[in-house]
């Protein structure tokens, strides 16, 4: 399949109703509305094709950023690529979903990350700390440094109240899946959370979102679902 048929199955695919709520979420024309998971038989049909992957990324259109990120070779992307699409990801759901995402199974994920995390960019710093949540929920323990992620957590536990939303939202979920899928931090976890505290997040025109670690690091301790790891980052 070459782009402009990937473009044509994805406008064919358009729902109006999912195309304002991701408007909703900050997505902006042009977009078509496509559910994620109606993406999937065409990627079965492109597999991994990195030329097309840029090629739809640079179209600037939602729907098919994210099937970019679908299609993509993160190995075979470099560091400026990756600067490139972090760049071009104007809201959460392409820095934390897409860019994050597919940076997470790349070898140079973590060096990426952590300078992302320093940028003080609020999209950059979002999708640093979500690619370690992804690698925290996919890699083994031992590919971590402990005391690495103990100093994460302090940072957290200092900067969270004064990041901006995004970063905000991202840093929490850094605390929750520390907690839930790096067992020997645990407990570091468990106590980052407590001091933290609520993390509002505000919202356009909305309701602020409250968000609460420590209940959500509870709830996965009741499931017995200490230690998960997911088999793949990526749908």
């Amino acid at each position: 399949m070459d782009f402009e048929m990937v473009m044509q199955e994805l406008e064919a695919l358009s729902n109006e109703r999912l195309k304002k709520m991701y408007i909703g979420n900050g997505a902006k024309e042009p977009l078509f509305g496509v559910a994620t998971g109606k993406m999937k038989p065409i990627a079965k049909k492109v597999k991994i094709n990195q030329p097309l992957a840029e090629q739809l990324y640079a179209t600037g259109n939602y729907d098919a950023m994210y099937f970019a990120g679908i299609i993509a070779d993160p190995m075979a992307m470099t560091e400026a690529d990756y600067n490139r699409w972090i760049d071009g990801a104007y809201f959460y759901m392409l820095s934390d979903y897409v860019v994050a995402v597919t940076l997470a199974e790349a070898d140079i994920a973590q060096s990426v990350a952590d300078i992302w995390i320093q940028s003080g960019e609020e999209l950059r710093m979002s999708a640093g700390w979500s690619c370690y949540c992804w690698l925290l929920g996919n890699r083994t323990d031992s590919e971590f440094s402990g005391t690495k992620l103990a100093s994460m957590l302090d940072q957290v536990e200092k900067k969270i109240h004064d990041s901006p939303d995004r970063t905000k939202s991202a840093m929490n979920n850094f605390i929750y899946t520390v907690g839930t899928s790096y067992l020997p931090l645990h407990d570091k976890a468990v106590d980052t959370a407590s001091a933290v505290g609520p993390v509002e997040i505000k919202r356009d025109k909305k309701k602020s979102s409250i968000l609460r670690a420590s209940e959500n690091i509870q709830k996965e301790i009741d499931r017995g679902k200490l230690g998960f790891k997911r088999k793949y980052v990526r749908c």
